[in-house]
């Protein structure tokens, strides 16, 4: 809950700034994450950090697909809209890891799950985003395990 207090304050300085984007980008987080909320309650569990973490990431990836096929489409003003997006989303979430940092972790993950080839892929990859959950993307984990196992 204590995102959905940081988002709302937020929003209410973006409102006497009129930051436009900021505000717009705040509202849609905070929907996302009271609809994950909503979706929660049938649950015995309330809304956890990790819950709130997830929406941020999908959040942050949905921009980052998006800025990707706006490029390929030539649309330099969605691109540089979806970017602003982006970098607001990315203010709350926690400091993504090094890609040295991650090989460091996958290199450990792959002694220790005793995997030699691309086959022990599915060996690997499940300890590594456990570990790395919320500090690394997953694409960018996924291509380093394909790399240290030879694939």
């Amino acid at each position: 809950m204590a995102m959905m207090n940081r988002i709302g304050d937020d929003m209410k300085s973006a409102m006497k700034a009129r930051d436009k984007i900021r505000l717009e980008t705040l509202r849609t987080l905070r929907a996302a994450l009271m609809e994950k909320e909503i979706e929660r309650r049938g649950s015995d569990q309330g809304m956890t950090p990790e819950d709130e973490l997830a929406v941020l990431m999908n959040a942050a990836k949905k921009r980052k697909e998006s800025i990707e096929m706006f490029g390929k489409g030539g649309r330099t003003d969605l691109v540089e809209q979806e970017e602003k997006e982006l970098t607001i989303i990315q203010e709350y979430l926690p400091k993504m890891m090094l890609a040295e940092e991650i090989e460091g972790i996958v290199d450990d993950i792959v002694r220790e799950t005793g995997a030699t080839s691309v086959s022990d892929f599915a060996k690997v990859m499940p300890v590594a985003m456990k570990h790395l959950k919320g500090k690394a993307e997953g694409k960018l984990v996924q291509e380093i395990v394909r790399k240290r196992l030879g694939g």
